[in-house]
């Protein structure tokens, strides 16, 4: 399985902010959308960084609830790894593994076309797995 298909089945929306957005602003979308991260993104529409609920619970850690005043770039992950929607499952897992990162924008021919989580990739792994034993059962029980 590929992020392809890890979008087809859960959909390609993605939110997104403009990196002088506060944050309070990307809490209330995030809480409204019911997700875990927003790509910001600069006045072309590319990616300009990542902003987490980790993110935010750092800052206002940092500062107190004045740092819901503050714009999102101020604490927006700028060094943003992508995948891409041919990438393997298994690549995407290590790379998100490797660098402790939640979530992943995903890059199709240089534009944003989804976003992934690790609950999305951990999801599908187990499927997969479940799938393999299932047919290694079937195969076992015809011989």
């Amino acid at each position: 399985m590929n992020v392809a298909a890890i979008l087809d089945e859960k959909g390609r929306d993605v939110f997104s902010l403009r990196a002088d957005a506060t944050l309070s602003e990307a809490a209330a979308l995030l809480d409204q959308k019911r997700i875990g991260a927003i790509v910001v993104v600069d006045s072309s529409g590319a990616i300009a960084g990542v902003l987490s609920e980790r993110d935010i619970v750092r800052q206002l850690a940092r500062m107190g609830a004045s740092a819901l005043t503050e714009p999102v770039a101020g604490c927006m992950t700028r060094d943003v790894i992508t995948a891409s929607p041919r990438d393997t499952v298994e690549e995407v897992m290590a790379s998100m593994t490797d660098r402790r990162i939640r979530h992943l924008p995903v890059l199709e021919q240089g534009r944003l076309a989804g976003i992934v989580s690790i609950g999305d990739v951990v999801k599908r792994k187990i499927e997969q797995t479940e799938a393999d034993a299932e047919a290694m059962k079937a195969y076992i029980a015809s011989a």
